[in-house]
């Protein structure tokens, strides 16, 4: 904490921060020069008898019960706005959850969905047998994040697009030739023949794959002095590997999950290509804020190509909490984890959800 804290004083000095001061309140306004720079009155306002956040799917998530909660200005209001977002952030500061109505345009709003891997999902590319793992890691866990983009996330796409200026997916791996052929992506825009070709091309590769790997290790050599760490050296808790997911399965082209509806016009990002094509191809185009979605809260949600922390520093993000899972190793539910991963990422970001994004014009 003691790091964090020093981390915390630095940026506000390099960021020329004027401290202001009210009743019960230290505020952090910003002033500078520049025109276009304004200056925001940090005033928190108690909130009585909050209700929980984040309540209206607790099967996904499991609310957000914090009582000490204020209210701040917004801090996007623009006149013109058609696009509401209230979004919400913990400060250890202000001893509490600050939330924070939001208005702007839809126009240069991008809706961003991070990993939705077609797995398990009857496109071909599927969980090796006995022992294979990948996305959340078993079977019955890809199921249930697979029920969770055809409940949440794909009614909330189709609620937007045609609002905001973008939808978007991200994937692992670079535009390989078959995909290239079903996507547009920031490079090109397939046609009708090329979708329906690479729809047959995709088919062919995902089910010619052998997804047969081995059983799990049947005996181990565990020395008299270290034998725990002998023990997961040889056995840990996650082998993505070829012993368990057979040569080549990560080579394989992962398609956008069949449990999510992809239009012509939506986009694919490419992890291997770098956040930078991401973020050119964004500023380009006119987009100023980001609604971010998808999977996993812990993992690549955040730290991928287009995760948060890479978003948050060019553009005006939002993380729509219930439409993301967090992975939940050791537990039946991802309610859980996911409430752990986004209450830690509200230090540092601003979270909404579903029934907080409402598009139309005062």
């Amino acid at each position: 904490m003691l790091g964090r804290a020093r981390l915390l004083r630095s940026a506000v000095a390099a960021a020329g921060a004027v401290v202001l001061f009210s009743v019960g309140v230290v505020g952090v306004g910003w002033s500078k020069e520049k025109s276009t720079m304004r200056r925001y009155e940090n005033r928190l306002t108690r909130l009585e008898k909050p209700k929980p956040l984040l309540a209206d799917h607790p099967e996904f998530f499991e609310p957000i019960r914090e009582l000490t909660r204020f209210e701040a200005p917004p801090i996007l209001d623009e006149p013109d706005g058609d696009l509401s977002v209230r979004a919400w952030r913990w400060s250890y500061n202000a001893r509490g959850i600050i939330e924070i109505p939001n208005r702007f345009k839809a126009s240069e709003t991008a809706l961003v969905m991070v990993h939705p891997w077609g797995i398990d999902d009857g496109s071909g590319w599927r969980t090796p047998e006995p022992n294979g793992v990948a996305d959340f890691c078993t079977p019955d866990k890809n199921h249930l994040a697979a029920r969770h983009t055809r409940e949440l996330i794909d009614p909330f796409l189709k609620s937007l697009r045609g609002k905001v200026k973008f939808v978007m997916y991200s994937l692992p791996g670079k535009e390989d030739p078959i995909r290239k052929l079903l996507y547009r992506s920031v490079h090109g825009r397939p046609t009708a023949e090329d979708r329906e070709r690479g729809s047959k091309e995709l088919d062919r590769k995902l089910n010619s794959f052998d997804y047969r790997g081995q059983p799990l290790v049947s005996s181990l050599e565990l020395s008299e002095e270290t034998p725990v760490l002998d023990y997961f050296k040889q056995f840990p808790g996650l082998d993505a590997g070829p012993r368990y997911n057979n040569a080549g399965f990560w080579d394989l082209p992962i398609p956008v999950t069949r449990d999510v509806t992809v239009f012509p016009d939506d986009i694919v990002i490419y992890d291997a290509e770098g956040y930078d094509v991401m973020r050119d191809f964004l500023t380009r185009n006119g987009i100023r804020h980001v609604l971010l979605t998808g999977y996993a809260t812990d993992m690549c949600f955040c730290k991928t190509t287009a995760g948060y922390e890479n978003l948050s520093k060019n553009f005006n993000t939002f993380l729509v909490a219930d439409a993301s899972l967090a992975t939940y190793p050791a537990n039946s539910s991802p309610r859980f984890a996911t409430n752990a991963s986004i209450s830690f990422a509200s230090l540092n970001q601003l979270i909404t959800q579903l029934s907080w994004v409402r598009y139309g014009r005062k």
